[in-house]
């Protein structure tokens, strides 16, 4: 017969991708877990939205990059487009910007030692159309998923906050 205090464990022991890197915080490989399959679905999705939009030459990165450089109407240089979403290898996004260039999506712009980089008018309407294909597919989901958007915006800071420890922890492993 089984124990009662075993079948609430088994019911509810953590999920996590790698048990063995698990021995003193579950809870961290279960969120290490969720942010996992998490950042895979939501690649997933912004290459499946842009190729909706017509464009389906475009990884992740380079949606990432288009919808920064669309920000705000606002000419971007690089080294802030990296900045902001925290990519270390900027030569991932120098390819990007060249990508979306060569599409017509973004042009850049020398301003002294500087390129600054805005969306053309293509590149707006791609994110135009972005924006309502993800308000059609994402966003009435959402709603009917019975999660307060208050938890969300709670979750992202959670989130942001995670990404710094995880930034801290990854420069005193480069020290070891």
């Amino acid at each position: 017969m089984t124990e009662p205090s075993q079948t609430a464990s088994r019911e509810r022991e953590p999920i996590v991708s790698s048990e063995h890197l698990s021995h003193t915080a579950h809870e961290l490989s279960e969120f290490e877990f969720g942010v996992i399959i998490q950042s895979h679905a939501f690649n997933r999705w912004m290459v499946r939205c842009m190729t909706a939009t017509g464009y389906p030459e475009l990884g992740a990165l380079d949606v990432l990059v288009l919808h920064r450089v669309n920000h705000r109407a606002r000419a971007k240089r690089q080294s802030d487009i990296c900045l902001v979403l925290n990519v270390e290898d900027t030569h991932t996004v120098t390819y990007a910007l060249r990508k979306l260039a060569k599409l017509e999506l973004v042009v850049g712009e020398k301003q002294g030692k500087e390129t600054f980089f805005s969306t053309t008018e293509k590149g707006r309407d791609a994110c135009s159309r972005y924006a309502e294909i993800r308000e059609a597919c994402l966003i009435d989901s959402l709603s009917s998923m019975g999660i307060e958007r208050a938890e969300i915006s709670k979750v992202a800071g959670i989130l942001r906050a995670m990404s710094g420890l995880y930034d801290q922890a990854a420069r005193a492993a480069a020290s070891l």
